[in-house]
């Protein structure tokens, strides 16, 4: 089972809306977490959790990642969300059924290789997620010859913002747009932004929004 650093509400109420958090490859939920100090106070009644990714970083002693990630191409990709999916889904189960939350409370934020697998795992759920926000990521797509089947598994279409920079050299800022488009293909309602300068990170710009984003979504 997957586990990482939790942060209560704010507010010391019992919560209305869990965010989960999850990071890139070679981080873990530590990197992270301060993410629901900085969005606390838009968000005073959730709870914030950042799950380590469930393998320890194969190219060195320290790290996590969700999947495997040395080729880093489409083949590679697919084949790493899919293995991760079931762990990640469980996680988010577990931690709902603990705060005593529907499945349209919960939130996902992901960072990099965290943003393939919020898009991967939060468009599969039985129960739509109330939003998604992805940094700096990818929506992971099937070969060409398994595009029907990955139609059928989209099930849920919350609301999504994307953010990621136009100098990013790691996940080279294309996959935006590509992103955009195959979401809205598959009737996702999804919000964009590309910031000017920004490598591959989160910027305070990206920040607001994505607070701002997350406030509206779960707002009761």
């Amino acid at each position: 089972m997957l586990d990482g650093p939790r942060l209560p509400p704010r507010s010391g109420r019992p919560a209305t809306a869990l965010v989960v958090l999850l990071h890139g490859y070679g981080a873990d939920g530590r990197d992270l977490i301060d993410l629901g100090q900085y969005w606390a106070p838009l968000l005073p009644d959730a709870a914030f959790v950042s799950p380590h990714a469930p393998e320890p970083l194969a190219i060195a002693p320290v790290g996590r990642q969700w999947f495997g990630y040395v080729e880093r191409n489409d083949t590679e990709r697919w084949a790493g969300v899919q293995s991760a999916h079931r762990a990640l889904d469980a996680f988010l189960d577990a931690e709902l059924a603990r705060l005593g939350l529907p499945g349209d409370r919960l939130a996902l934020v992901g960072f990099s290789q965290g943003t393939m697998m919020a898009l991967h795992t939060g468009l599969r759920r039985a129960v739509a997620p109330a939003a998604i926000v992805g940094f700096s990521g990818i929506h992971v797509l099937p070969p060409e010859r398994g595009r029907e089947a990955f139609d059928a598994e989209i099930v849920s279409r919350p609301p999504v913002l994307l953010v990621h920079g136009d100098a990013d050299q790691v996940v080279e800022p294309g996959y935006l747009p590509r992103a955009v488009e195959s979401l809205e293909a598959h009737g996702v309602a999804v919000r964009s932004h590309l910031s000017p300068g920004l490598g591959h990170g989160i910027d305070p710009v990206g920040l607001r929004l994505a607070g701002d984003f997350l406030a509206g979504a779960l707002r009761r």
